[in-house]
């Protein structure tokens, strides 16, 4: 296959280059910009590398499918890789990020038995669905932060959570990194992009819109005055029931800031769901400002 036309990102595998290139670029005073990802990547994850590449000199993305984020039974061998389609995409964007794009014996080699035990903010709504996740997030995070010590790390609102128990663990343990959110990127239709997107048939996505619409329906029902979270968490319920055949893991009003449950909406609120729509666990949350 001939990349003349294209040149793509410079692609790094093992730990020493890659920390080569960070010590070069701090010795020539360059900001650096991680943008952790699993790959599969889409206009969401391309939103991530465009912001770092706007903030920062240089931009490092990993594309690494963590094992040790995924629960028994879940999608860890379906899981959609493509790492000639990722560097591609990601040429899209700029051809100067690098990519680090370890394996798993790397990460994890053999007798590897140590792992970052997070806190309250993890434990409600994913933590309680997917017990042991955000240990595992939490873990490869803090070993790519190792071996990429950026100045500031790009991640997604659609992942809110993953962020808040991120931020915990770079506030707790003192790692001088900036993590910073940027906002969830939808397709027209409102769905939230996700690389789980693809194992939805074209009914199956029709029943997906039911997230982003009850997110609408909740913003509207505060907008009109209701202040009762369980008004509102009921009436998102049943407009995500009347989709059809799904499976609510959880539909959440939040404080933005604990995750623990709101008892009115005179503040902002934070509503979070994830929804099994086929064989698509689906997750969005969206910030409700009362007037």
């Amino acid at each position: 296959m001939s990349h003349s036309s294209t040149q793509l990102p410079q692609l790094l595998e093992t730990a020493d280059p890659m920390r080569l290139a960070i010590l070069n670029a701090r010795r020539e005073g360059r900001s650096i910009g991680l943008v952790p990802t699993m790959g599969a990547l889409h206009e969401g994850h391309l939103s991530l590398v465009q912001a770092s590449v706007s903030k920062c000199d240089l931009t490092v993305v990993t594309i690494f499918v963590n094992p040790t984020q995924f629960g028994p039974g879940e999608d860890f061998g379906k899981y959609p890789r493509d790492l000639e389609a990722d560097l591609a995409a990601l040429a899209t964007v700029s051809r100067d990020v690098l990519v680090f794009a370890p394996s798993v014996e790397l990460m994890y080699p053999a007798g590897y038995d140590t792992r970052v035990v997070v806190g309250a903010v993890a434990r409600p709504l994913e933590g309680r669905c997917r017990p042991g996740h955000f240990e595992g997030v939490a873990t490869i995070v803090l070993k790519l932060f190792q071996l990429v010590p950026a100045d500031v790390a790009f991640f997604g609102q659609k992942d809110y959570q993953q962020l808040l128990v991120i931020r915990r663990m770079v506030s707790d343990l003192n790692i001088p990194i900036r993590v910073e959110m940027c906002p969830t990127v939808r397709d027209a239709d409102g769905l939230a992009l996700s690389s789980r997107n693809r194992y939805l048939s074209p009914p199956q996505r029709q029943q997906a819109l039911s997230l982003s619409r009850s997110l609408q329906l909740a913003a509207e029902l505060v907008a009109g005055g209701q202040r009762d979270p369980q008004v509102v968490l009921r009436r998102m319920r049943e407009l995500i029931q009347q989709a059809g055949d799904v499976r609510i893991d959880y539909v959440a009003l939040a404080d933005p800031d604990t995750l623990q449950p709101v008892s009115s909406m005179d503040r902002p609120v934070l509503a979070l769901l994830a929804v099994r729509v086929g064989p698509a666990r689906l997750i969005d949350n969206g910030m409700i400002q009362p007037p």
